[in-house]
């Protein structure tokens, strides 16, 4: 590869991860004004969002196996190509049913993207700056959901909400065809030791099964899980809190939303990395996971207070906080699933990581927040009752890995040194 391509891959994918996130944080932005022109309830708007994250979800086994089996940046380019044009049709829907299906094959060509996107990034960068290049790629993440949440805000305000969604199109199709002319380099080709090659032996249920033997593996997927319902439903149903609790019209409440998400996000997203990086080459091992242990025990404690705040002046940095903190996780954790399983199986791993924390997590996590609130009549209560607990079992899901992160980290390491002298 020419010197400096690297860095340019990472470049297109911090692109390619800001689209995916704008794509999908355009629906709450406008979601009051998608229920209030379909008369939805809290249950039937939660369930739009339910709808991409459960096909999310299902669709992340083909694309994971393809992932590992094919070429991977071709996988990333189809993905890119689909969502964008669900989100197209997400814009031309002209009842609730065209909706949900819009929202459902963007969960589709979503699900194509992760598994694949993260194994190649995990082939252009060495062990000891995973976890930084990881966090820089999540930093499209935070910029994806602010300019969802704050410019689906402003456009729909504006134009009406069908236009927002109009904007992300012609973007996504740009960006799938820089994927498509990516170079795809070798499985294992940043590890130290090892053999290099261009694909995985068969992958079966067995295989996936076995990768859940991994103490780190499933500590990390555990912990995630749980995040995973606190971060999917809190970014649905913030645009909307803010309306209800605060009074804010949808272009205020959006970029509000928005500015908080994306600051805290990049602030956690990118010192996660930093600081599980430093720890690891100061302590000589693995310290991914007690950055977010300590991420996800504070974010509850902030996110509760800014749900108990009168003002939104007391809310907003309260909950920047809490973001900030629960962020820390990202790339440590994206990490994680890359040090403890071997090159030719870690499009495989996310794949079975993203299966059973969508499945498990937020894939019902906007509807669920939805139910409780059309039960209590109170959004805040709901929050409340839901979120600040869930942080703490995932800091205890979490803590179960601590003591094999580096050992199972070295086991890889001897596996995949052990391949060179096998087919």
């Amino acid at each position: 590869m020419p010197r400096g391509y690297a860095r340019y891959v990472l470049a297109v994918m911090v692109g390619i991860n800001f689209l995916n996130y704008l794509d999908r944080y355009v629906l709450p932005a406008v979601a009051p004004r998608i229920q209030a022109e379909f008369h939805l309830t809290d249950s039937a708007l939660g369930l739009l969002g339910s709808a991409f994250l459960l096909v999310y979800a299902l669709a992340t086994i083909p694309f994971g196996i393809w992932a590992d089996r094919g070429v991977r940046k071709t996988v990333v380019a189809v993905g890119v190509t689909i969502w964008s044009l669900a989100t197209l049709f997400t814009g031309l829907a002209r009842n609730y049913l065209q909706l949900f299906s819009a929202r459902a094959v963007l969960g589709i060509g979503e699900a194509s993207y992760y598994p694949a996107g993260t194994a190649l990034l995990g082939d252009y960068f060495k062990k000891e700056g995973r976890a930084r290049a990881m966090s820089i790629w999540a930093a499209g993440t935070a910029v994806g959901i602010a300019v969802g949440f704050a410019g689906g805000g402003i456009v729909a305000s504006r134009f009406g909400w069908r236009a927002a969604f109009y904007m992300t199109a012609l973007p996504g199709l740009i960006l799938g065809l820089l994927a498509f002319r990516l170079r795809e380099p070798l499985r294992g080709a940043a590890e130290e030791g090892g053999p290099r090659r261009h694909a995985a032996a068969i992958i079966t249920w067995r295989t996936m099964v076995r990768l859940l033997t991994i103490p780190t593996l499933r500590a990390t997927i555990a912990a995630e899980t749980a995040l995973f319902f606190v971060l999917g439903g809190a970014a649905f149903w913030l645009p909307t809190y803010l309306t209800r609790r605060f009074g804010l019209d949808t272009g205020a409440a959006g970029t509000l939303a928005g500015g908080v998400l994306v600051i805290g996000l990049l602030a956690g997203s990118l010192l996660g990395g930093t600081i599980a990086d430093r720890l690891t080459r100061q302590r000589r091992s693995d310290s991914n996971l007690p950055v977010g242990i300590a991420g996800f025990i504070a974010g509850a404690v902030f996110v509760a207070l800014a749900l108990l705040m009168p003002t939104v002046v007391l809310f907003t940095p309260m909950f920047l906080l809490g973001a900030a903190c629960l962020y820390l996780y990202n790339g440590p954790y994206t990490a994680v699933k890359q040090n403890v399983v071997v090159p030719t199986m870690r499009a495989t791993a996310v794949t079975v990581a993203l299966l059973i924390e969508h499945l498990l997590g937020d894939s019902y996590a906007p509807w669920a927040i939805g139910r409780v609130s059309d039960a209590l009549h109170d959004l805040r209560l709901a929050l409340l009752l839901l979120l600040p607990p869930l942080l703490l079992l995932a800091a205890i899901f979490a803590a179960t890995g601590l003591r094999h992160e580096e050992p199972d980290g070295a086991a890889m390491e001897a596996r995949w040194a052990d391949a060179v002298s096998r087919p």
